[in-house]
């Protein structure tokens, strides 16, 4: 059996991809724009947030949870999420590496 594509990359490069792809979709966006609004867990009510049916805003959240940028925890009958620091503190260094070398290079290159 042959090596994947994610095999010829490093642990943080693959992570660091499977983060940054979950926010690849405006929905998505929207909801953790929605979660740090809220400052709290939301349980269900984020479907009348979105202009989208239960079942799509479900597989989102899916996505944004597989992906570690938001928790869930079930509460009866409701799964609550909010946000997952840990997985934007990943991102939050990312971009700060990058932006860091652009103040160094700035006007350096054409």
């Amino acid at each position: 059996m042959g090596a994947t594509k994610s095999d010829h990359f490093t642990e943080s490069q693959n992570e660091l991809a499977i983060l940054t792809k979950a926010l690849g979709h405006p929905a998505r966006i929207a909801i953790i724009e929605y979660l740090l609004k809220v400052n709290a867990c939301i349980c269900g009510d984020i479907v009348n947030e979105l202009p989208l049916s239960q079942p799509t805003v479900s597989q989102h959240l899916k996505e944004l949870k597989n992906a570690g940028l938001i928790k869930g925890n079930i509460e009866g009958n409701a799964i609550c999420y909010c946000i997952n620091e840990v997985g934007f503190e990943k991102i939050k260094v990312f971009f700060t590496q990058i932006d860091l070398h652009l103040v160094k290079r700035k006007n350096e290159c054409c």
